[in-house]
């Protein structure tokens, strides 16, 4: 008889890849070893220099499939001398399992694939089972998920419903999963004016008092008081710069930055609108020229209250005893591209330590994950 999975082993193996973002550093290959194991029809998925991995068991296109999404790719070590473990050692120590990657996410996605293969094998579902990994979350995420997404629609692969297996929880195994994030995007300014020297400075057009207005304008602005799902927006101006280190002289430029994280009132091409009349406002004021950029990181989204998220939450509290609340707070993650493809909800592990030096994670809630995720699986495919 197969011996099952043990999720701890297979995050210690994945742990010890050096896969800092784009590098692959072999814990793809060490998943598709195991899936292929178990009957897993895993294709490579790379482009633009990062790797992904497809794995399905079961035949495409017939009847419904349950996906998964994560990543192997893991963020920077930081001051590494600051680590007090080797941070690609994967070492124990007083129940914790040390290393960059133990908890985003690495131990998530050994704690869905162990379930899985135990699954397949012993209750073989009607329906497909499907992993969709990438090495590219923690980067610019061009040619992550969005990659493995494109090269599904040409394959005719889908999944009818997916579980990004991201942390969720802020404190305490099984308290929080997420059933929509907000957007995310930031604005690039740049004032112009006239360059002098600051004893005349009616012979200049000084841009920082120009950008100083346009900043408090935005950032006094409420943008909304929140939805039935999702805290109010929020403007928040991170760097206002000149570069200028004379004391003497009027710059001829001044530049600024604002990132908006917004709810489900809002679409980026909405705010986009108003900040560009907000700088045109200005400009119209000052006599200066004033310059936008933007960059949208993700529209937000809600999967409504339903099947999905109540089945989630059912096997989260059969394995805790904790009911989660289903929330939308935090940053973004890749269920912004899986939510134009099919439902997606969020669950995984306490993130208290994800990025941080001696990043860890406790070695009973990654078994507990694994029974949390086996859980979906049954009831899913019950």
């Amino acid at each position: 008889m197969t011996q099952p999975i043990d999720p701890v082993e297979l995050t210690v193996k994945l742990v010890r890849c050096a896969s800092v973002t784009p590098v692959e550093g072999g814990a793809l290959v060490e998943l598709m070893g195991l899936l292929e194991s178990a009957g897993f029809d895993c294709n490579r998925v790379d482009r633009g220099g990062v790797s992904n991995l497809y794995a399905r068991w079961g035949d495409k296109g017939h009847g419904r499939s349950f996906g998964f999404n994560g990543h192997t790719d893991v963020v920077p070590l930081g001051d590494e001398a600051a680590w007090t473990m080797d941070p690609f050692g994967a070492e124990i120590k007083d129940g914790y399992l040390y290393g960059r990657g133990s908890t985003d996410m690495k131990s998530g996605v050994a704690a869905f694939a162990a379930a899985a293969v135990d699954f397949v094998r012993e209750t073989p579902p009607d329906g497909a089972v499907i992993l969709a990994i990438t090495g590219d979350e923690e980067g610019d995420a061009v040619d992550g998920t969005v990659a493995l997404l494109d090269w599904m629609k040409a394959q005719g692969e889908a999944m009818t419903v997916c579980l990004v297996g991201e942390p969720t929880c802020p404190d305490t195994m099984g308290e929080m999963m997420k059933i929509g994030r907000r957007g995310s995007m930031t604005a690039y300014f740049t004032v112009k004016g006239v360059q002098g020297h600051s004893a005349y400075p009616r012979r200049a057009l000084n841009p920082v008092p120009v950008m100083a207005r346009l900043m408090d304008r935005l950032a006094s602005h409420v943008l909304d008081e929140g939805t039935d799902h999702f805290d109010a927006s929020t403007l928040a101006v991170t760097t206002i710069d000149t570069g200028n280190t004379a004391n003497n002289v009027i710059p001829a430029e001044c530049r600024a930055t604002v990132n908006i994280r917004f709810n489900d009132d809002h679409t980026s091409e909405g705010l986009i609108a108003w900040l560009r009349a907000e700088a045109d406002k200005i400009a119209a004021e000052s006599g200066a020229v004033v310059e936008m950029r933007t960059q949208v990181s993700g529209e937000s989204f809600l999967t409504p209250p339903g099947e999905l998220s109540a089945m989630v939450a059912k096997s989260v509290e059969a394995e805790t005893g904790v009911v989660p609340e289903m929330s939308t707070s935090g940053g973004t993650s890749d269920a912004r591209f899986v939510k134009d493809h099919c439902p997606v909800v969020e669950f995984g592990l306490v993130g208290k330590t994800m990025h941080q030096v001696d990043e860890r994670v406790r070695v009973e809630q990654v078994h507990q994950l694994k029974g949390i995720y086996t859980r979906i699986l049954q009831d899913y495919f019950a």
